[in-house]
This record gives C-alpha cells, structure tokens and sequence, in this order.
C-alpha cells in the first residue's frame, strides 16, 4: 500500500485557501457569479458628448400598486443619456413590458417639446440587452429609421451598461424603498414583523412619484461624474448640435407597420379579423390604405395612404364595454384556477406508489379501489375524451373494388354501397 501524506488541519486548509484564491473567487463559490463579479475591476468609459450613447433597460418595482383592482409589481422602461446622466424619456407597464413599452419610452425620450423637453433628440448609438422585445423587428426597425446604431451587449454583461444598471440601482435605493409595499428582493436577516399599514399605492399616483421623481434627478441632482453639475446643466453646457424630428415623423416610426395593403369598404378597413371605422372615412370607400399600429392596443389603428400620408385614426367596432371584460376577467381567471386544480389532481392520481421489499420478489403496486370507483373513473374519461365523442365508427366505410385486397377483418366492418358494390364512397 503507498504512503499517503497526513490530512492538514482544518486551520491550515482554510489558510491555503485564502493564500491561493481571490476574494473575487471566494465571493463566486459561496454566493455566486454576481458576488464575484462585484470584487471585479472594469475600465470605465470615457466620457463623450450629449446625444453620442443611450442605454435603455427595464427594471422592476420591488412593490405592489393597484391597477384597475389587481395588485401588481409595475416595471419601468427608460432611456440615459450617458455623457450627461440625463434621464431622456421613460414609460412605466403595470405588468411585463413588451416592444411597446419601448417604442412608447423612445418616442418621449427623442422629443424635445413639452412635456418630455428639453433633453433628447436623435441619439447616434443605444446599448441594449438581449431582450426579446428589444430584438424584436419592430424596435430594431424604430431605431434604424430614426438612423440610430443599435449595439446588443452579450448576456449576463451589466457592466458594459453601467449607466443604466446605476439609475436602477438609485432609483430603488432612493424611491421605491420609501413607497409604501416596498418589499427588498434580498430578506433583512431579522425580518420586520409589523404588519403594512399603508394601503398600496394606485398605478395613477406610482407614475407621479416616479415623474417626479425622474425631474428631480435631472434638474437638482448632482451626480459625481459631472463635478456638481445638475444633468440639465450639464445637458445645457454641451455645445454638440442636436437633431431634432417632427412630432409627426416620431409618432409614425414608432408605430409598427404590417406590409399590407388594405380597402376601405362600406364597414370600414379589416384588420386582423376585426373591422374599424372611423368618421373621417365617409365618402372614402375604395381608398387603399396602409395600417400602422401599436403592439397590443387593439382598441384602434392609424390609417395611412401607400405613400406614408397619416389619414386618421379608426376604432374598433362593436367594443365590448367594461362590464363584458370584468366578466371575461372572472371568467378566464374562475377557468385558469379550475384547470390548475385539474391538472394537479390529475398529476396525482398518475403518481404510482410501490410497496417496499425486503425478499427478491416482484414489484407490488399500492393502487386498490372498489369495482365501483374504478367504473366511474372510466365513466368519467369516456365522457371528457374526445376521440370516442367523435363516433368514427357510426358510418362504415363502403365496400372496396373487389379487385382491392382487402383483409377479412376490414371487410365486416364496411356495408354495401348505394348503387352497386364497385360505388366507391366518399369516406
């Protein structure tokens, strides 16, 4: 047998741990990539000219707000201007945000006139993450129009964004911490135990502490980079020329467009299976028209001419009034519970237990129940399974040429055709 060399103490073994391995690295084992990561050095950027870099992210609100009686974390879509640290344009989503949620951020964050102005403009870059809503065509085709380069950062890289990840990171420490509901993503190690007295704030009065919020940061805070400058000031003092775009242009490249070519007819324009009308398309039947849209707001559509002319906005016909969608709501929400408690039971009753062994013998199966419960389960799938409500059976198929050949099992259960055996049916 080799000799091997005696085990070092623990003391000695945790010594030589920290002699070989970084704090970084020490970090990462015990807590994570994100733990190292915060002992890593970056270089940092230099600073450039208003208007030259954006970067745009969501981040979440670690706090629950009424919207229209369902208590939800919102989530905030917002763009930085990274020479100046000013805020140009942000919009808030009660629930996960899609490419809307950005094309509606953009649109504030590119126009200068009240009430977005004065900072903003066409940006020549924007830094983003993979996201799907950012990737998608209909951003993607956004940004290229308004000539600005997109750069798609590699995932799980929130440090080659810092400006972004940094406002997310201040306006959690100095805003939603002091909201009511604010609940922080990582526990306190001693929990507070009183109970929340303050109700929770509506969506209305969030988007207003959140605007003010964003005011506040560029007109009085003074960030260190800027060496105690204001982000409007500093904005102000930057002699870069700035490209402005009519509010009209904006609103048309911020809407997607669906390649199509549509006719106004007697019920107004068809789009997606729904009709729209509108009062300004009287005397206008025959029109070709282009449809241009915002992603998920179905309640009405812009209607422009081949050439790119902005027509009019149509509605949709026949909307269901409030009460009819508070009905579909419960509905769809009393059907959602009903199918999880299903499938749970279902899940359930396929789990097969097994008695344990203590001789070589064969598996025995703990699944015993009467005659009786076994019938009314059987019942009760029969009556839910589709393939036996359909009858296949109930019309045979008619009797083959003769010069078929056909097997003898098949030909029983076939009946004689109309007319003659060598009639062929349709079925």
């Amino acid at each position: 047998m080799p000799l091997l060399d005696p085990v070092p103490s623990l003391p000695t073994f945790l010594r030589a741990l920290r002699r070989d391995l970084t704090a970084g690295e020490r970090a990462g084992y015990r807590h994570g990539p994100e733990a190292a990561r915060a002992l890593d050095v970056f270089a940092k950027r230099p600073r450039t000219r208003r208007n030259h870099v954006w970067e745009a992210d969501h981040v979440q609100a670690p706090l629950r707000v009424d919207a229209d009686g369902d208590l939800v974390a919102p989530y905030v879509t917002w763009f930085i201007d990274c020479a100046t640290k000013a805020i140009t344009g942000l919009a808030v989503t009660p629930a996960t945000p899609t490419r809307a949620s950005i094309l509606a951020a953009l649109r504030s964050a590119v126009l200068r006139t009240d009430p977005y102005g004065p900072v903003g403009g066409l940006p020549e870059h924007v830094r983003f993450d993979r996201g799907r809503d950012v990737l998608s065509r209909t951003v993607t085709t956004a940004l290229t129009a308004l000539d600005a380069d997109i750069t798609v950062l590699p995932p799980y890289s929130p440090h080659l964004k810092g400006s972004i990840e940094n406002l997310n990171h201040c306006v959690t420490r100095m805003l939603f911490a002091a909201l009511p509901g604010y609940t922080p993503k990582k526990p306190r190690r001693r929990p507070d135990r009183r109970p929340q007295t303050a109700p929770p704030l509506s969506f209305t009065a969030f988007t207003e502490e959140l605007l003010a919020w964003a005011q506040w940061w560029n007109t009085e805070h003074r960030p260190a980079e800027l060496h105690g400058a204001t982000p409007l000031e500093a904005w102000q003092a930057d002699p870069t020329p700035l490209n402005d775009v009519p509010a009209h242009d904006v609103w048309t490249f911020t809407l997607e467009d669906d390649s199509r070519t549509r006719t106004i007819t007697s019920h107004g324009v068809r789009f997606k299976n729904r009709d729209y009308i509108a009062g300004w398309m009287t005397g206008q039947a025959g029109l070709k028209v282009t449809v241009r849209f915002m992603p998920h707001h179905t309640h009405e559509i812009e209607l422009c001419t081949p050439h790119g002319r902005h027509l009019g906005t149509a509605y949709l016909v026949d909307q269901a009034t409030e009460e009819q969608l508070h009905a579909l709501r419960r509905t769809r929400a009393r059907r959602a519970r009903r199918l999880r408690a299903d499938a749970k039971a279902a899940e359930q009753l396929r789990h097969t237990r097994f008695a344990p062994a203590t001789e070589p013998g064969l598996p025995r199966r703990l699944d015993a129940m009467t005659t009786t419960e076994a019938s009314q389960e059987l019942a009760q799938h029969r009556e839910s399974d589709l393939t036996t409500l359909a009858l296949p059976d109930l019309i045979p198929p008619a009797v083959p040429p003769a010069d078929w050949a056909t097997p003898e099992a098949l030909k029983a259960r076939t009946h004689p055709a109309e007319g003659g055996a060598d009639t062929q049916s349709c079925l």
